[in-house]
């Protein structure tokens, strides 16, 4: 087992955190309050009355969780490749494509256990408008922090409200994640001279970046559905009865290009957050495994 890939996963994931939140703030408001419009009119309109503040609600809980999803796809998708190579035997050559794509969706599905309560509460929070300067007409926020909405998700919906849009999240991840580290590896490759074994850094960040915005292409629909399941569970009276139900109602109400929103906004956080992971995981790897070069590039990933 590479425990490497877990220890490197976790620090690149929180990186990525801190690169991509303010954008993904916008991108959860679009996706479920209507009084968005775009990512312009919503930036515009959550720093005119939260400030900067605004952009990095609940931040704090999703740098632990998401260093741990991380820590999960990395090291599950290096030991998934593993196994699979050692299943085919020594001296088979390296993974074929189809391995790349399997493993990729494994690390994808694995990760959902610990990723879920984490991303409730970063995407209620982030959902949770509040005007800079408080005053005695406007109303104190539901949730006062990270541990507070946690906390108060339990008492009010039991444990499973942790796992409200889990499904969507499965049908998110597991695809997204197999399409990414596949789009990865191949765009290593595409961009690396023939005559070396090894992809520049450069051709690392475009490939990780291009990745990212793959994977977010195919993820999107169901991320959409996945954030407007988590928020409708602070409504008093429940707008959607479940999954299929959410689909429904939001193709009718608001035609099938919703699911489609918000796929600007996440391909254009995606591709700097996954360029800063992807570099950041590569180059840990290589040192934790004290390998003799370790600051070089990898072999497409595939080492």
């Amino acid at each position: 087992m590479h425990i490497a890939d877990f220890v490197s996963g976790s620090f690149a994931g929180a990186c990525g955190v801190a690169v991509g939140y303010p954008l993904d703030t916008v991108k959860v408001r679009i996706q479920t309050q209507k009084q968005f419009t775009g990512i312009w009119q919503c930036t515009v309109a959550t720093f005119s009355k939260e400030g900067v503040h605004g952009f990095f609600k609940g931040m704090s809980f999703p740098i632990i969780t998401i260093s741990l999803t991380s820590s999960v796809v990395f090291g599950t998708y290096r030991n998934c490749l593993q196994c699979l190579t050692q299943a085919r035997g020594a001296g088979c050559g390296p993974n074929t494509k189809l391995e790349v794509f399997l493993s990729g969706m494994v690390a994808g599905v694995a990760q959902i256990s610990v990723m879920c309560p984490g991303d409730i509460v970063k995407t209620r929070l982030q959902c949770q408008t509040q005007f800079k300067r408080g005053g005695p007409n406007i109303p104190k926020p539901k949730y006062q922090g990270p541990v507070h909405c946690l906390l108060s998700i339990i008492k009010e919906e039991g444990y499973t409200g942790l796992y409200r849009g889990a499904l969507p999240l499965i049908l998110r991840d597991g695809p997204s994640y197999a399409l990414f580290f596949l789009t990865f590896t191949t765009a290593c490759e595409w961009l690396t001279d023939n005559s070396k074994k090894r992809p520049d850094w450069s051709a690392v960040m475009l490939a990780g970046g291009i990745a990212g915005m793959a994977g977010w292409t195919v993820g999107t629909p169901m991320d959409v559905i996945k954030a407007r399941l988590q928020v409708d569970g602070t409504r008093e009276t429940k707008q959607y009865k479940g999954f299929f139900h959410c689909i429904r109602e939001t193709a009718r109400t608001e035609g099938a290009g919703v699911f489609f929103k918000s796929l600007g906004i996440n391909c254009l956080r995606a591709f700097p957050v996954n360029m800063v992971v992807l570099v950041i995981y590569e180059v840990l790897t290589g040192f934790l495994r004290g390998e003799p070069n370790s600051v070089e590039p990898p072999r497409f990933g595939l080492d």
